[in-house]
Protein backbone atom coordinates (compact mmCIF):
# COMPACT_ATOMS: atom_id res chain seq x y z
CA UNK A 1 0.00 0.00 0.00
CA UNK A 2 1.95 3.07 -1.29
CA UNK A 3 0.53 6.61 -1.94
CA UNK A 4 1.96 9.97 -2.38
CA UNK A 5 -0.22 12.22 -0.76
CA UNK A 6 -2.27 12.03 2.51
CA UNK A 7 -6.12 11.34 2.96
CA UNK A 8 -6.32 15.04 4.60
CA UNK A 9 -4.31 16.67 1.90
CA UNK A 10 -6.83 15.27 -0.61
CA UNK A 11 -9.75 16.37 1.29
CA UNK A 12 -8.69 19.50 1.81
CA UNK A 13 -7.81 20.10 -1.81
CA UNK A 14 -11.31 19.01 -2.42
CA UNK A 15 -12.75 21.25 -0.04
CA UNK A 16 -10.92 24.57 -1.76
CA UNK A 17 -12.13 23.49 -4.92
CA UNK A 18 -15.68 23.30 -4.21
CA UNK A 19 -15.66 26.80 -1.39
CA UNK A 20 -14.05 28.55 -5.17
CA UNK A 21 -16.47 26.94 -7.30
CA UNK A 22 -19.27 28.29 -4.59
CA UNK A 23 -17.78 31.60 -5.11
CA UNK A 24 -18.01 31.38 -8.78
CA UNK A 25 -14.34 31.13 -9.68
CA UNK A 26 -13.75 29.08 -12.87
CA UNK A 27 -14.71 25.53 -12.21
CA UNK A 28 -11.62 24.98 -13.62
CA UNK A 29 -9.31 26.93 -11.94
CA UNK A 30 -10.81 25.90 -8.97
CA UNK A 31 -10.02 22.06 -9.64
CA UNK A 32 -6.39 23.09 -10.34
CA UNK A 33 -5.73 25.46 -7.42
CA UNK A 34 -7.58 22.36 -5.24
CA UNK A 35 -5.43 19.95 -6.76
CA UNK A 36 -2.41 21.57 -5.75
CA UNK A 37 -2.83 22.71 -2.66
CA UNK A 38 -4.23 19.14 -1.94
CA UNK A 39 -0.77 17.86 -2.85
CA UNK A 40 1.22 20.24 -1.08
CA UNK A 41 -0.69 19.69 2.23
CA UNK A 42 -0.89 16.40 1.75
CA UNK A 43 3.15 15.92 1.36
CA UNK A 44 4.06 15.11 -1.77
CA UNK A 45 6.14 18.37 -2.17
CA UNK A 46 6.25 20.41 -5.28
CA UNK A 47 7.68 18.78 -8.12
CA UNK A 48 5.50 15.60 -7.18
CA UNK A 49 2.14 17.11 -7.03
CA UNK A 50 2.66 19.26 -10.18
CA UNK A 51 3.88 15.75 -12.02
CA UNK A 52 0.92 14.06 -10.75
CA UNK A 53 -1.73 17.05 -11.87
CA UNK A 54 -0.08 16.73 -15.20
CA UNK A 55 -0.19 12.73 -15.30
CA UNK A 56 -4.03 12.95 -14.08
CA UNK A 57 -4.61 15.40 -17.03
CA UNK A 58 -3.06 13.43 -19.34
CA UNK A 59 -5.48 10.41 -18.29
CA UNK A 60 -8.12 12.57 -19.40
CA UNK A 61 -7.03 13.29 -23.10
CA UNK A 62 -8.56 10.14 -24.64
CA UNK A 63 -11.71 11.29 -23.20
CA UNK A 64 -11.42 14.68 -24.55
CA UNK A 65 -10.78 13.88 -27.79
CA UNK A 66 -13.99 11.80 -27.79
CA UNK A 67 -16.05 14.08 -26.55
CA UNK A 68 -14.64 17.02 -29.09
CA UNK A 69 -15.20 14.83 -31.95
CA UNK A 70 -19.32 13.57 -30.49
CA UNK A 71 -19.69 17.58 -30.59
CA UNK A 72 -20.49 16.93 -34.15
CA UNK A 73 -23.46 14.69 -33.41
CA UNK A 74 -24.59 17.49 -30.89
CA UNK A 75 -24.50 20.60 -33.20
CA UNK A 76 -26.58 18.51 -36.02
CA UNK A 77 -29.07 17.48 -33.84
CA UNK A 78 -29.70 21.07 -32.29
CA UNK A 79 -28.66 23.50 -35.93
CA UNK A 80 -30.81 21.10 -38.14
CA UNK A 81 -34.03 21.27 -35.44
CA UNK A 82 -33.94 17.43 -35.49
CA UNK A 83 -33.56 17.34 -31.74
CA UNK A 84 -36.36 19.46 -31.44
CA UNK A 85 -38.16 17.73 -34.15
CA UNK A 86 -37.84 14.60 -32.25
CA UNK A 87 -38.98 16.25 -29.10
CA UNK A 88 -42.15 17.85 -31.23
CA UNK A 89 -43.13 14.90 -32.44
CA UNK A 90 -43.32 12.59 -29.47
CA UNK A 91 -44.93 15.58 -27.27
CA UNK A 92 -47.94 15.91 -30.46
CA UNK A 93 -48.23 11.81 -30.50
CA UNK A 94 -48.49 11.29 -26.97
CA UNK A 95 -50.80 14.23 -26.87
CA UNK A 96 -51.59 16.88 -23.80
CA UNK A 97 -53.28 14.53 -21.68
CA UNK A 98 -49.79 12.65 -21.34
CA UNK A 99 -48.26 15.76 -21.65
CA UNK A 100 -46.08 14.91 -18.77
CA UNK A 101 -45.30 11.80 -20.30
CA UNK A 102 -43.95 13.30 -23.05
CA UNK A 103 -41.85 15.40 -21.82
CA UNK A 104 -40.26 13.09 -19.80
CA UNK A 105 -39.70 10.85 -22.63
CA UNK A 106 -39.01 13.36 -25.10
CA UNK A 107 -36.02 14.90 -22.64
CA UNK A 108 -34.55 11.24 -22.25
CA UNK A 109 -34.71 10.57 -26.15
CA UNK A 110 -32.96 13.86 -26.79
CA UNK A 111 -30.13 13.30 -24.31
CA UNK A 112 -30.01 9.83 -25.08
CA UNK A 113 -28.76 10.57 -28.54
CA UNK A 114 -25.87 12.80 -27.46
CA UNK A 115 -27.11 16.17 -26.80
CA UNK A 116 -26.09 17.12 -23.30
CA UNK A 117 -28.62 17.36 -20.62
CA UNK A 118 -28.26 21.12 -20.20
CA UNK A 119 -29.01 21.71 -24.07
CA UNK A 120 -31.51 18.93 -23.83
CA UNK A 121 -33.80 20.59 -21.29
CA UNK A 122 -33.59 23.95 -23.09
CA UNK A 123 -34.12 22.53 -26.23
CA UNK A 124 -37.66 21.14 -25.15
CA UNK A 125 -38.45 24.17 -23.02
CA UNK A 126 -40.33 26.17 -25.51
CA UNK A 127 -42.64 22.80 -26.84
CA UNK A 128 -43.07 21.87 -22.94
CA UNK A 129 -43.99 25.05 -21.54
CA UNK A 130 -46.29 25.20 -24.23
CA UNK A 131 -48.08 22.05 -23.65
CA UNK A 132 -47.79 22.35 -19.92
CA UNK A 133 -49.79 25.80 -20.50
CA UNK A 134 -52.59 23.79 -22.43
CA UNK A 135 -52.40 21.03 -20.06
CA UNK A 136 -52.56 22.85 -16.67
CA UNK A 137 -49.56 22.27 -15.43
CA UNK A 138 -47.01 24.12 -13.12
CA UNK A 139 -44.22 25.50 -14.13
CA UNK A 140 -41.92 23.16 -11.73
CA UNK A 141 -43.90 19.79 -12.52
CA UNK A 142 -42.79 20.53 -16.23
CA UNK A 143 -39.47 21.27 -15.25
CA UNK A 144 -39.10 18.68 -13.27
CA UNK A 145 -40.58 16.37 -16.18
CA UNK A 146 -37.55 18.18 -18.24
CA UNK A 147 -34.36 17.25 -15.55
CA UNK A 148 -35.42 13.61 -14.76
CA UNK A 149 -35.94 12.75 -17.90
CA UNK A 150 -33.14 13.88 -19.10
CA UNK A 151 -31.37 12.30 -15.79
CA UNK A 152 -32.26 8.95 -17.16
CA UNK A 153 -31.35 9.78 -20.61
CA UNK A 154 -27.81 10.82 -19.60
CA UNK A 155 -26.80 7.42 -17.95
CA UNK A 156 -27.83 5.92 -21.55
CA UNK A 157 -25.94 8.23 -23.68
CA UNK A 158 -22.63 8.80 -25.20
CA UNK A 159 -22.37 12.14 -23.16
CA UNK A 160 -19.43 13.30 -21.44
CA UNK A 161 -19.79 11.55 -18.21
CA UNK A 162 -20.51 8.06 -19.88
CA UNK A 163 -17.30 8.54 -21.89
CA UNK A 164 -15.21 9.66 -19.07
CA UNK A 165 -16.99 6.27 -17.25
CA UNK A 166 -15.61 3.75 -19.75
CA UNK A 167 -12.72 5.06 -20.36
CA UNK A 168 -12.00 4.86 -16.82
CA UNK A 169 -13.15 1.17 -16.21
CA UNK A 170 -11.72 0.11 -19.56
CA UNK A 171 -15.53 -1.15 -20.69
CA UNK A 172 -17.09 -0.45 -23.94
CA UNK A 173 -18.87 2.39 -24.23
CA UNK A 174 -22.02 0.50 -25.79
CA UNK A 175 -22.07 -2.09 -23.12
CA UNK A 176 -22.08 0.60 -20.22
CA UNK A 177 -25.20 2.44 -22.28
CA UNK A 178 -27.08 -0.79 -22.09
CA UNK A 179 -26.15 -1.39 -18.64
CA UNK A 180 -28.00 1.50 -17.72
CA UNK A 181 -31.35 0.66 -19.09
CA UNK A 182 -33.26 -0.74 -16.38
CA UNK A 183 -31.92 1.69 -13.76
CA UNK A 184 -33.01 4.34 -16.56
CA UNK A 185 -36.29 3.56 -17.05
CA UNK A 186 -37.12 3.27 -12.89
CA UNK A 187 -35.74 6.76 -12.65
CA UNK A 188 -38.05 7.87 -15.97
CA UNK A 189 -41.44 6.07 -13.90
CA UNK A 190 -40.13 7.88 -10.98
CA UNK A 191 -39.79 10.82 -12.80
CA UNK A 192 -43.41 10.78 -13.86
CA UNK A 193 -44.88 10.05 -10.60
CA UNK A 194 -43.50 12.65 -9.13
CA UNK A 195 -43.92 15.85 -11.66
CA UNK A 196 -47.53 14.21 -11.33
CA UNK A 197 -48.17 15.09 -7.89
CA UNK A 198 -46.39 18.06 -8.24
CA UNK A 199 -48.79 19.20 -10.78
CA UNK A 200 -51.54 19.49 -8.06
CA UNK A 201 -49.01 21.54 -6.04
CA UNK A 202 -50.17 24.95 -7.75
CA UNK A 203 -49.27 28.82 -6.04
CA UNK A 204 -49.34 32.00 -8.61
CA UNK A 205 -45.52 31.73 -8.66
CA UNK A 206 -45.38 28.56 -10.38
CA UNK A 207 -47.88 29.42 -13.07
CA UNK A 208 -46.78 28.83 -17.02
CA UNK A 209 -46.51 32.28 -18.36
CA UNK A 210 -48.42 32.70 -22.44
CA UNK A 211 -45.49 31.92 -25.00
CA UNK A 212 -45.43 31.92 -28.47
CA UNK A 213 -44.52 29.26 -30.53
CA UNK A 214 -43.09 29.44 -33.66
CA UNK A 215 -44.92 27.13 -36.09
CA UNK A 216 -43.16 28.65 -39.04
CA UNK A 217 -39.76 26.50 -38.12
CA UNK A 218 -38.50 24.83 -41.40
CA UNK A 219 -38.23 21.18 -39.20
CA UNK A 220 -36.87 18.16 -40.39
CA UNK A 221 -38.77 15.68 -41.43
CA UNK A 222 -38.98 12.91 -38.02
CA UNK A 223 -37.25 9.92 -39.65
CA UNK A 224 -34.95 12.38 -41.57
CA UNK A 225 -34.39 14.06 -38.32
CA UNK A 226 -33.31 10.44 -36.23
CA UNK A 227 -31.30 9.56 -38.66
CA UNK A 228 -27.98 10.20 -37.54
CA UNK A 229 -28.45 9.35 -34.08
CA UNK A 230 -29.80 5.86 -35.80
CA UNK A 231 -26.64 5.31 -37.75
CA UNK A 232 -24.49 6.18 -34.36
CA UNK A 233 -26.50 2.97 -32.37
CA UNK A 234 -25.88 1.17 -35.16
CA UNK A 235 -22.11 1.85 -35.33
CA UNK A 236 -21.66 1.10 -31.69
CA UNK A 237 -24.07 -1.62 -31.65
CA UNK A 238 -21.73 -3.74 -34.21
CA UNK A 239 -19.04 -4.54 -31.34
CA UNK A 240 -21.74 -6.60 -29.04
CA UNK A 241 -23.55 -7.73 -32.21
CA UNK A 242 -20.86 -8.57 -34.42
CA UNK A 243 -17.55 -8.18 -32.60
CA UNK A 244 -16.76 -5.09 -34.90
CA UNK A 245 -15.43 -2.15 -33.26
CA UNK A 246 -16.11 1.36 -33.86
CA UNK A 247 -14.59 3.66 -31.84
CA UNK A 248 -16.82 6.76 -30.51
CA UNK A 249 -13.96 8.96 -31.81
CA UNK A 250 -15.51 7.90 -35.54
CA UNK A 251 -18.88 7.05 -34.45
CA UNK A 252 -20.18 10.05 -33.15
CA UNK A 253 -19.12 12.61 -35.75
CA UNK A 254 -20.51 10.16 -38.67
CA UNK A 255 -23.88 10.23 -36.92
CA UNK A 256 -23.35 14.20 -36.93
CA UNK A 257 -22.47 14.26 -40.40
CA UNK A 258 -25.57 11.98 -41.90
CA UNK A 259 -27.47 14.09 -39.77
CA UNK A 260 -26.86 16.99 -42.02
CA UNK A 261 -26.64 15.20 -45.11
CA UNK A 262 -30.10 13.71 -44.34
CA UNK A 263 -31.47 17.53 -43.27
CA UNK A 264 -30.18 19.01 -46.39
CA UNK A 265 -28.07 21.45 -44.43
CA UNK A 266 -24.75 20.23 -46.47
CA UNK A 267 -23.90 23.97 -46.80
CA UNK A 268 -23.82 24.89 -43.48
CA UNK A 269 -21.46 21.84 -42.65
CA UNK A 270 -18.64 24.21 -41.14
CA UNK A 271 -21.31 26.58 -38.70
CA UNK A 272 -22.91 23.58 -37.79
CA UNK A 273 -19.34 21.65 -36.74
CA UNK A 274 -18.23 25.19 -35.34
CA UNK A 275 -21.12 25.76 -32.99
CA UNK A 276 -21.15 21.50 -31.79
CA UNK A 277 -17.43 22.73 -30.90
CA UNK A 278 -18.44 25.48 -28.91
CA UNK A 279 -20.91 23.36 -26.65
CA UNK A 280 -18.27 20.89 -25.82
CA UNK A 281 -15.07 22.95 -25.26
CA UNK A 282 -16.17 24.10 -21.62
CA UNK A 283 -16.78 20.40 -20.95
CA UNK A 284 -13.73 19.16 -22.60
CA UNK A 285 -11.21 21.90 -20.48
CA UNK A 286 -13.13 21.40 -17.40
CA UNK A 287 -12.38 16.97 -17.59
CA UNK A 288 -8.53 18.69 -17.90
CA UNK A 289 -9.40 20.39 -14.29
CA UNK A 290 -11.04 17.78 -13.13
CA UNK A 291 -7.85 15.40 -14.45
CA UNK A 292 -5.51 17.17 -12.23
CA UNK A 293 -7.39 17.00 -8.84
CA UNK A 294 -8.29 13.17 -9.54
CA UNK A 295 -4.68 12.59 -10.02
CA UNK A 296 -4.06 14.40 -6.93
CA UNK A 297 -6.53 11.79 -5.02
CA UNK A 298 -5.85 8.86 -6.89
CA UNK A 299 -2.45 8.89 -5.55
CA UNK A 300 -3.49 9.88 -2.27
CA UNK A 301 -4.57 7.06 1.05
CA UNK A 302 -7.99 8.33 0.26
CA UNK A 303 -8.90 5.14 -1.77
CA UNK A 304 -7.74 3.00 0.89
CA UNK A 305 -9.08 4.94 4.17
CA UNK A 306 -12.53 4.76 2.46
CA UNK A 307 -12.16 0.69 1.78
CA UNK A 308 -10.68 1.06 5.41
CA UNK A 309 -14.31 2.93 6.66
CA UNK A 310 -16.44 0.31 4.95
CA UNK A 311 -15.10 -2.76 6.44
CA UNK A 312 -15.09 -0.97 9.86
CA UNK A 313 -18.67 -0.78 9.30
CA UNK A 314 -18.76 -3.67 7.86
CA UNK A 315 -20.20 -3.00 4.49
CA UNK A 316 -19.50 -4.74 1.27
CA UNK A 317 -16.97 -3.11 -0.88
CA UNK A 318 -19.11 -1.88 -3.70
CA UNK A 319 -20.97 0.45 -1.93
CA UNK A 320 -18.27 2.46 -2.80
CA UNK A 321 -19.09 3.14 -6.32
CA UNK A 322 -22.34 4.62 -5.78
CA UNK A 323 -20.67 6.52 -2.94
CA UNK A 324 -18.28 8.53 -4.57
CA UNK A 325 -20.10 9.13 -7.30
CA UNK A 326 -22.93 10.57 -5.33
CA UNK A 327 -20.35 12.81 -3.02
CA UNK A 328 -17.89 13.63 -6.13
CA UNK A 329 -20.98 15.03 -8.19
CA UNK A 330 -22.51 17.02 -5.28
CA UNK A 331 -19.23 18.43 -4.36
CA UNK A 332 -18.35 19.31 -7.89
CA UNK A 333 -22.35 19.71 -9.27
CA UNK A 334 -21.33 18.22 -12.35
CA UNK A 335 -22.21 14.91 -13.36
CA UNK A 336 -19.24 14.98 -15.90
CA UNK A 337 -16.97 16.24 -13.25
CA UNK A 338 -18.22 14.25 -9.87
CA UNK A 339 -18.52 11.21 -12.49
CA UNK A 340 -14.73 11.12 -13.75
CA UNK A 341 -13.05 11.68 -10.47
CA UNK A 342 -15.10 9.00 -8.90
CA UNK A 343 -14.55 6.20 -11.81
CA UNK A 344 -10.80 7.89 -11.94
CA UNK A 345 -9.83 7.60 -8.32
CA UNK A 346 -11.79 4.63 -6.98
CA UNK A 347 -11.89 2.22 -10.20
CA UNK A 348 -8.51 0.22 -9.45
CA UNK A 349 -9.69 -0.62 -6.02
CA UNK A 350 -13.24 -1.53 -6.95
CA UNK A 351 -11.63 -3.50 -9.55
CA UNK A 352 -9.38 -5.27 -7.12
CA UNK A 353 -12.12 -6.15 -4.46
CA UNK A 354 -13.37 -8.14 -7.14
CA UNK A 355 -16.12 -5.80 -8.27
CA UNK A 356 -17.33 -6.29 -11.99
CA UNK A 357 -16.10 -3.31 -14.15
CA UNK A 358 -19.59 -2.70 -15.92
CA UNK A 359 -21.60 -3.21 -12.46
CA UNK A 360 -19.05 -0.62 -10.42
CA UNK A 361 -19.29 1.80 -13.60
CA UNK A 362 -22.82 1.57 -13.54
CA UNK A 363 -23.30 2.43 -10.14
CA UNK A 364 -20.65 5.25 -10.16
CA UNK A 365 -22.68 6.86 -13.24
CA UNK A 366 -26.41 6.31 -11.70
CA UNK A 367 -24.56 8.06 -8.31
CA UNK A 368 -23.10 10.70 -9.91
CA UNK A 369 -27.12 11.63 -10.87
CA UNK A 370 -28.04 11.90 -7.51
CA UNK A 371 -27.13 15.55 -6.43
CA UNK A 372 -25.47 17.55 -9.52
CA UNK A 373 -27.68 20.08 -9.79
CA UNK A 374 -26.59 21.97 -6.75
CA UNK A 375 -26.45 25.59 -7.06
CA UNK A 376 -22.43 26.16 -7.32
CA UNK A 377 -23.39 24.28 -10.63
CA UNK A 378 -24.28 25.78 -14.00
CA UNK A 379 -26.90 22.72 -14.98
CA UNK A 380 -28.98 24.24 -11.91
CA UNK A 381 -28.98 27.70 -13.05
CA UNK A 382 -29.50 26.78 -16.93
CA UNK A 383 -32.50 24.83 -16.62
CA UNK A 384 -34.52 26.85 -14.26
CA UNK A 385 -33.86 29.76 -17.11
CA UNK A 386 -35.36 27.74 -19.27
CA UNK A 387 -38.62 28.49 -17.61
CA UNK A 388 -37.88 31.49 -16.02
CA UNK A 389 -38.21 29.80 -12.48
CA UNK A 390 -36.48 32.18 -9.58
CA UNK A 391 -34.06 30.70 -7.54
CA UNK A 392 -36.00 29.84 -4.59
CA UNK A 393 -38.17 27.84 -6.41
CA UNK A 394 -35.40 26.04 -8.29
CA UNK A 395 -34.26 24.79 -5.10
CA UNK A 396 -37.23 23.20 -4.15
CA UNK A 397 -37.02 20.70 -6.90
CA UNK A 398 -33.66 19.34 -5.91
CA UNK A 399 -34.99 17.17 -3.38
CA UNK A 400 -37.01 15.49 -6.14
CA UNK A 401 -34.27 15.52 -8.86
CA UNK A 402 -32.88 13.51 -5.91
CA UNK A 403 -34.93 11.04 -5.61
CA UNK A 404 -34.77 10.41 -9.42
CA UNK A 405 -31.26 10.22 -9.64
CA UNK A 406 -31.19 8.31 -6.02
CA UNK A 407 -33.94 5.68 -8.00
CA UNK A 408 -31.05 4.44 -10.83
CA UNK A 409 -28.62 4.12 -8.52
CA UNK A 410 -30.45 2.09 -6.13
CA UNK A 411 -32.03 -0.06 -8.77
CA UNK A 412 -28.58 -0.49 -10.37
CA UNK A 413 -27.17 -1.34 -6.84
CA UNK A 414 -29.61 -4.36 -6.57
CA UNK A 415 -29.45 -5.37 -10.09
CA UNK A 416 -25.97 -5.75 -10.58
CA UNK A 417 -24.69 -6.22 -6.43
CA UNK A 418 -27.32 -7.89 -4.61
Amino acid sequence: MTYDFSTIGALIGLALAIVLIIKKVHPVYSLILGAFVGGLVGGGGLTTTVNTMVTGAQGMMSSVLRIMTSGILAGALIKTGSAEKIAETIVDKLGQKRAIVAISIATMIICSVGVFIDISVITVAPIAIAVGQKAGLTKSSVLLAMIGGGKAGNIISPNPNTIAVSEAFGVDLTALMMRNIIPALGALVVTIILATLLSKKKHANDTIRVVDIDSEKNLPNFWLAISGPFVVVILLALRPLADISIDPLIALPIGGFVCILATGKIKNTIAITEFGLSKVIGVSILLIGTGTLAGIIKASALQYDMINLLEYMNMPAFVLAPLSGILMAGATASTTAGATIASQTFSGTLLTAGVPALSAAAMIHGGATVIDSLPHGSFFHATGGSVNMEIKDRMKLIPYEACVGLTSTIIAVIIYMI
